[in-house]
Formats: structure tokens, sequence, C-alpha cells
């Protein structure tokens, strides 16, 4: 039974997140049901990242397993057009065959997050669900300089959202840019895992830096207090989206002949 890796791009806001819901539409089982209306099959995919509702992705991973070798290419695009109809805004960029052992989630070493914040007056006409329009004007600079106290192996209690069922919340933040570009601000932030709600629990914090209302040693005080009551306001999902996915090269490059039914010009 041949495992498929998926390379997937959504748009969150029509869903209430990654996850298979009981009575919500979920970015899971709008592929999945993509995929029994192509092949027949009823599937579970798992990804490297359950994203919340409204949360978008330009590199979700995700796996799943086929009974038949079909053509990498020929997934890919049976799977899409059977969710172009369905009117999803979802798209499989690529797939392919891997190894039985890859794992979207587990051999996953790396995930990336970009956040986006629209820093102007006036709110977008074009990009509403994709931003965070906040008007106040923020020093992105400050932002960048303070987010340097979060780098590093931490307890992220305060980061945290009270339903994170991570056993621990120890996590080590190998990145966290601030940028600006005109109107639009950027956080980036790579880890090897976060915890529910650790991204825009930061970038709330963050804000609070731009805006004047804490300082530095305000951000370093929430994370040191370990406290969920100190963080400063969640930022909306809107703005937030997985952008990378990182794999062991052995991983990436596994599986390639699984079957000649199964080679593609993918």
């Amino acid at each position: 039974m041949p495992r498929f890796r998926l390379d997937i791009e959504y748009d969150g806001s029509q869903f209430a997140g990654w996850q298979h819901q009981a009575d919500q539409p979920s970015v899971q089982q709008a592929i999945e049901q993509a995929i029994e209306k192509f092949c027949g099959e009823e599937v579970r995919l798992r990804a490297a990242g359950r994203t919340d509702a409204g949360v978008h992705a330009t590199a979700q991973v995700a796996h799943v397993d086929l009974a038949k070798a079909w053509a990498a290419d020929k997934v890919r695009d049976a799977v899409n057009a059977h969710l172009q109809a369905a009117g999803a805004r979802v798209a499989i960029l690529k797939a392919a065959v891997v190894a039985d052992d890859f794992d979207a989630r587990f051999s996953a070493t790396g995930r990336h997050y970009l956040y986006r914040i629209l820093n102007r007056r006036a709110p977008s006409a074009l990009e509403k669900g994709k931003v965070w329009w906040v008007p106040k004007r923020l020093d992105a600079e400050a932002m960048h300089e303070a987010a340097k106290v979060l780098l590093g192996r931490h307890d992220f209690t305060t980061f945290r959202s009270a339903q994170c069922q991570a056993e621990s919340p120890i996590r080590t933040l190998d990145r966290l840019d601030v940028g600006r570009a005109g109107d639009l601000i950027e956080v980036r932030t790579s880890a090897r895992s976060f915890l529910h709600n650790q991204v825009r629990s930061m970038v709330g914090s963050l804000r609070r830096i731009g805006d004047g209302s804490w300082s530095a040693a305000d951000l370093k005080a929430a994370l040191e207090a370990r406290d969920r009551a100190a963080c400063g306001q969640v930022a909306p999902p809107d703005g937030l989206f997985l952008v990378g996915v990182d794999y062991p090269q052995s991983a990436e490059q596994s599986g390639q002949s699984v079957s000649p039914a199964a080679k593609s010009s993918d």
C-alpha cells in the first residue's frame, strides 16, 4: 500500500481548522472527501500541523496511504479537480510517493510560520481575512529587538492555550523576526514544534511592544511568569500562515521506486 506525501495550500477562512470536525467543515475533511470521490477509498490524513480555524497555509504537508500505486501527478490533479468542484479553497501543490515510515507529523524536524499585520489607518479592501489590521502605528524595530527575549529554550506556559494538549510547555524557539515593508509588518518564526496558540500569543504580546504599552522587560516578565494570564492579546487567526515544514533529506528523497505506476513527471 503506497504512501503519498501531499504538499497543500489553503485559505483557512472557510474552515474550522485543519482537523476533522463532527459538525463543521475542516481542511482535512475536504481533502479526504475529494480523495474518496477520486478513488473510492475512505482515508485519514495525518498533517504536519493542525492549524486552527481561520489559519492559512502555503506549505502544509500531509500523508495518506492508498490501496493503488497511482501516478503521483494523477493523485494531485484528480484530488484538485474534486476540491474545485466542491468549492473548497484548497489545492494540492504536489503529490509524491514516499517510504512507509514517512510521517508528515512525526518525521518533521522544523516548522515555519508567518504572521502578517497590516499597520495603517485604512483597512484592507483586498486582503480581509489574510492580515491583522492594526490602525495604530507600531514600532517594528522595537518589536524585533524585544522578540529576542523569547528565543531559545523556555517554558512557554504564558504563550499557550489553556486547551493545549502538549505534555510539556518547554519548547525551543529558533527564530522570531519582525520586519516592516511599507504598511505591512511580517513576523516570521521557526521551531521544531509549537504549542497550541503559541505563535498568535507571541504576536499579540509583541504588538503591545509595538504600540508602546509594554517594554522588552515586560515581555520577559510575562515569559517568566509561566502564567497564561500574563499574556498579551492573542492575535486573531487571519494573519497566520504555515509557510514551511522541514524533513530530513532521507525522508525528502525516499520512496521514489515503489512501483513503475507510482513514478511520474511530477
